[in-house]
């Protein structure tokens, strides 16, 4: 099996190349950082020839304009990374009749549901950010259909920043740390969701998938369990998604539902904290 990875050297790009590495499975691995193959992907000329250059048996997209915020001005960047260049990577799979994986996001709901979203539920999202992922999902859907498609949310892992790091840097600078309480959802381990995703893969069982680690929880219980963790002495206050009038809306509410998962490849992702426990030991605490 030949395995092109895209977004190679993101947090889950990079356990898949440890768990590839661990198992065996050739694979090349993409990103425009040093050290790596280069892959535009937004260049469908470039993709469909680098793809039958190599015949991948497998494309992992791990590519993606994460940037919530500023998604709101660069709308066209990300809808040209989330979403076009899904159309890209979808044509070029067809070609060569490549298995093709590819991620979306909680965020493509409005939060509003009040209880985990599931993968019959339909997408409403609040930001640019969300709209990108959703036209990447709607895209992906309308030329290919040998994919598996996979949403998750609030994903940490030891490469690249994320919240979990953000909130360890934060307990280094400040005695006082505010964490939002109103917005819900539960955290993805990337060593976990690249686990999942390899069975999916292994058993090439297309569709879609939500895939988080289970039992949900807010920001700041998140965050406070990592400093509680940690051992941190400053104090934690709660606060509200309002208190900070970020450009992008984010779901109140988004945890996902990991129906389906279980029940066609069998396997569980474990609890958040037990996660989080994992990966702080990974990063040395």
């Amino acid at each position: 099996m030949r395995i092109l990875i895209t977004g190679a050297y993101g947090q889950l790009g990079q356990d898949f190349q440890k768990l590839f590495d661990k198992e065996g499975i050739e694979y090349i691995a993409t990103d425009n950082k040093e050290g790596y193959k280069k892959l535009d992907i937004t260049n469908l000329d470039k993709v469909i020839e680098f793809a039958k250059k190599i015949k991948p048996d497998v494309i992992i997209n791990c590519a993606a304009y994460n940037a919530v915020d500023k998604a709101e001005e660069e709308w066209k960047v990300a809808y040209n990374i989330n979403g076009l260049s899904v159309r890209n990577l979808a044509i070029a799979a067809s070609l060569n009749n490549s298995f093709l994986v590819h991620y979306s996001t909680d965020y493509v709901f409005d939060g509003r549901k009040g209880m985990p979203y599931t993968i019959y539920d339909t997408p409403n999202p609040l930001s640019k950010y969300g709209e990108s992922k959703y036209l990447g999902e709607k895209l992906l859907s309308q030329f290919y259909d040998n994919y598996a498609l996979i949403r998750t949310s609030w994903v940490f892992g030891k490469g690249n920043i994320n919240f979990a790091k953000k909130v360890i840097e934060w307990s280094k600078k400040y005695e006082k740390i505010s964490l939002v309480i109103d917005e819900i959802s539960a955290p993805t381990y990337t060593v976990d969701l690249a686990k999942a995703t390899w069975e999916i893969i292994k058993y090439r069982v297309r569709g879609l998938y939500h895939i988080s680690n289970e039992r949900e929880c807010s920001r700041y219980e998140y965050g406070r369990y990592i400093l509680e963790r940690i051992g941190y002495k400053g104090k934690i206050e709660k606060a509200y998604q309002k208190d900070f009038n970020l450009p992008a809306k984010r779901p109140k509410y988004s945890k996902l539902d990991n129906f389906g998962l279980c029940e066609t490849v069998g396997f569980k992702m474990p609890d958040w904290k037990e996660a989080v426990d994992r990966f702080l030991k990974e990063i040395g605490y």
